[in-house]
This record gives structure tokens, C-alpha cells and sequence, in this order.
């Protein structure tokens, strides 16, 4: 079996920074802004912060995604072969899906509240009583994604995990016979 060291570094990599990004943004970023001087001045903070991090995070992302792909090719054969890892993939390949679909609404969303660069909030997250309306809807629904995302990615990190225990030597005669004895 060959290595995979660049495929699983950026797999890897990418989603470390995918997940650990939206993390400290949920944890960080959103409620720090609420300490800015005023409700505007937190709309502002809120999203210079998350204007700085989107090309950081596409980034990462595209890492993890090419990382992913390396990955595949690289096990092609264990996943034709090895019992359960096709479904690992499917399962893995699912959740990537709807990290990438909820980061992708995540974003349009964050555009919503980044085009009026002056609107008064409570925090990245909360908006205040004079938030305009289609702002203060788009700031309701950041609140619950922020969780969303690094709740799926870091179900990717575990996935992950247990598909690297699946490359070990014995759980890999183990698959490569339990496919045999169930053909």
C-alpha cells in the first residue's frame, strides 16, 4: 500500500482549520463583538472578523475537499475490498455534504448581515432592538449554525479518526476476510 502523505496532510489540515475556525468564531469571535462600544460599532467588529476568516476558511476547506479526493484514490482498493470502510466513505462523504452545505448557507447568510456594514446588534450573533428585520432573521439563523458546523466537522474529525483505526493491519485482515466469508 503506498502513502498518502500530502493527500492526508491537506485532508487533514483543512478540516483542523474548518473545524477549530468556526469553533472559536461560535465561541470567540461572536460574543466579543457584544463588548464593542456600542451596537453599531458591534455589527462592525462581528463582520470584519468574519469578512477576515471566509477566504481563510474557503481555503481550508478546498484543502480538506482535495485532501479527500487524494485520500479515495489512494484507498480505492480497501474500499472495494476491506468490509466497511464503503460505508465509512458513505457515511464521511454524508457529513461532508452537509458540513459544506451549511457552511455555504452559513455564508450567504453572513452576506446578508455584512452588506449594511453599520447596523446596530448585540453580537456577531444577537441582534438588537433596532436591527433591520431581514438582518436581525439572518443573525437568528447564524446563532443556531454556528454550532452547526463545527458540531459536523468535528463528527468528521471522529469519522476520521476511526477510519485511520480501520488502516490498521489488523483491522484490515479483518476486513479483507470478513468480505471473503460474506461473498
Amino acid at each position: 500500500m503506498a502513502r498518502n502523505t500530502v493527500s492526508r496532510s491537506l485532508h487533514d489540515l483543512g478540516l483542523s482549520a474548518w473545524f477549530g475556525g468556526t469553533l472559536a468564531n461560535a465561541v470567540a469571535l461572536n460574543p466579543a463583538a457584544a463588548q464593542a462600544d456600542g451596537t453599531h460599532a458591534a455589527g462592525a467588529v462581528a463582520n470584519t472578523g468574519w469578512n477576515r476568516w471566509t477566504p481563510v476558511n474557503a481555503a481550508a476547506i478546498a484543502l480538506h475537499v482535495a485532501g479527500s479526493v487524494g485520500q479515495l484514490a489512494g484507498n480505492r482498493g480497501r474500499i472495494a475490498n476491506q468490509a466497511g470502510v464503503g460505508s465509512m466513505v458513505l457515511g464521511k462523504t454524508a457529513l461532508t455534504a452537509a458540513a459544506l452545505g451549511a457552511t455555504a448557507y452559513s455564508r450567504a447568510l453572513g452576506k446578508k448581515v455584512t452588506q449594511q456594514t453599520d447596523v446596530p446588534v448585540r453580537s456577531g450573533t444577537e441582534p438588537a432592538a433596532t436591527t433591520p428585520t431581514k438582518v436581525a432573521n439572518a443573525q437568528r439563523q447564524l446563532a443556531a449554525l454556528q454550532w452547526v458546523i463545527p458540531a459536523l466537522t468535528g463528527a468528521l474529525v471522529v469519522v476520521s479518526s476511526f477510519a485511520g483505526e480501520q488502516q490498521r493491519a489488523s483491522e484490515v485482515q479483518k476486513g479483507l476476510v470478513g468480505r471473503l466469508v460474506r461473498s
